[in-house]
């Protein structure tokens, strides 16, 4: 990973706990890398589901991922605002240039208004038993769905809007001089 710098662009491959690749979203450009997490941004970028269908995104999306936290964040800066789409997930790895990570199911979305809420939790208890999901996986994983509600309560990060209209503008200004 100590060749991977800001402005490369890299994939994500999304996994279930059964190592069946789920989604392949094919560009990330790389905003920030730090010790904790790596930030990345796309726009209108195409996604690939395990079933072959694929579409593109709406909107700049600033992506974070974590590699101790088990969640990783999508910001998607709408017409009608910020909005987050939170999956609890496996901390990441970088695999040459591939940010590889497991889905595990809940999601937290939070609107742009301060709102929120748990998504797929039925998608969660099917999956945690025909994937036998272990007990102590389990309590991470709502353990960390928990970290991220408190985060979000308390506006932190990832939850800091100015700190994401940061990457965003960064990003912005990267596409442009990626152009020129």
């Amino acid at each position: 990973m100590d060749n991977i710098k800001v402005g490369d662009n890299l994939t994500i491959h999304c996994y279930k706990h059964n190592g069946i690749l789920h989604r392949v979203c094919e560009d990330a450009t790389v905003l920030e890398i730090t010790e904790e997490y790596l930030v990345c941004a796309n726009d209108k970028t195409k996604i690939t589901e395990s079933d072959g269908r694929s579409y593109n995104t709406n909107e700049i999306a600033i992506l974070i991922f974590y590699k101790k936290s088990w969640f990783n964040i999508i910001a998607q800066l709408k017409e009608q605002g910020l909005f987050y789409y939170c999956n609890i997930a496996s901390p990441y790895i970088i695999d040459n240039t591939i940010i590889k990570y497991i889905d595990y199911d809940l999601d937290l979305r939070v609107f742009p208004d301060g709102g929120f809420r748990i998504l797929d939790r039925n998608e969660y208890k099917y999956h945690k038993r025909i994937m036998h999901y272990s007990n102590d996986l389990d309590t991470i994983l709502k353990n960390e769905l928990q970290k991220l509600i408190s985060l979000k309560k308390a506006e932190k990060q990832p939850f800091d809007k100015e700190k994401i209209h940061k990457y965003y503008e960064k990003y912005v200004n990267l596409q442009k001089n990626a152009k020129n």
